[in-house]
């Protein structure tokens, strides 16, 4: 019996809509990259991009367990001496909430070409409004 490997023009992408309204941020950004990984087909190959476009919803409804609401950091390096920037969850969701999600799915897929690729294929909307009903996305989870 033969390996199954997947080609890239081969795969058929489906758009997926997840509203991220009062789910906890870890749990979405790991069911996320699964989605945009392609794990959850049954053609998944590792070395081939073959995941689904997601496109998530209500991104500043999105909560965070126990006290890190106050004692998350977000870090960050200007590249001059000394330049080590931080800042806390509370600050960085009033700041932009999409940017808290794409960081979070972002830690979660390679850390190479494949997972940049990957990552073009992710859309975050701060709210219920988005403009991709012409690729008809269907609903994820619950």
């Amino acid at each position: 019996m033969k390996t199954f490997m997947a080609k890239p023009n081969e795969v058929a992408r489906k758009w997926y809509l997840i509203d991220a309204d009062g789910k906890t941020l870890g749990r979405l950004a790991s069911e996320i990259a699964v989605l945009l990984r392609g794990k959850h087909k049954p053609i998944f190959t590792p070395h081939v991009d073959v995941g689904d476009h997601v496109i998530v919803i209500n991104a500043e409804k999105i909560h965070l367990t126990g006290n890190k609401l106050s004692q998350k950091r977000y870090y960050w390096h200007t590249g001059y001496p000394g330049g080590i920037k931080s800042m806390d969850y509370q600050t960085f969701i009033s700041k932009s909430p999409d940017k808290v999600i794409l960081k979070a799915v972002k830690g979660m897929l390679p850390h190479n070409k494949l997972g940049r690729q990957m990552l073009t294929k992710l859309r975050v909307y701060k709210g219920s409004e988005h403009p991709h009903q012409a690729q008809k996305p269907e609903t994820w989870g619950a």
